[in-house]
């Protein structure tokens, strides 16, 4: 129903007590025939939770607990072509408005939001310039 790493499908099938070398040569053979692919994975990851508006922070956090290595996941966010500043801009606008935000408490309640959905502190940053000042 959807892709899967590597790690997340020898997980679901330890958890239902399969030998490990059947698993491990189950995973050889998906792999063989193309029918699992970490490339394929992380590409559909980052497409679908891109665009459902988390930034590159939670993105690595979570392709990490899926078992992805850090060399992975820094090729695929650098072959992204995703402006993050305009990006977490987008999601603040969406959640709260296009307004700024009019006290230091909101605008602090804003970032913790942004910074949550996995943005770094300079996308942050940027979220809160206004179209007319970059």
């Amino acid at each position: 129903r959807r892709e899967h790493s590597v790690a997340e499908l020898r997980e679901k099938l330890q958890s239902r007590d399969f030998p490990a070398d059947e698993i491990e040569q189950t995973l050889a053979a998906l792999i063989a025939d193309g029918l699992l692919s970490e490339t394929r994975f992380i590409d559909s990851f980052l497409a679908s939770y891109t665009r459902r508006g988390h930034g590159p922070l939670w993105l690595r956090a979570e392709l990490e607990r899926r078992g992805i290595t850090s060399e992975q996941i820094s090729a695929a966010l650098a072959s992204q072509e995703v402006d993050w500043a305009a990006e977490a801009r987008t999601v603040r606008e969406k959640r709260f408005g296009s307004d700024q935000p009019a006290d230091y408490k909101e605008r602090a309640r804003q970032s913790r939001f942004l910074q949550y959905r996995g943005f770094s502190s300079e996308q942050i940053r940027q979220a809160f310039v206004g179209d007319d000042e970059d």
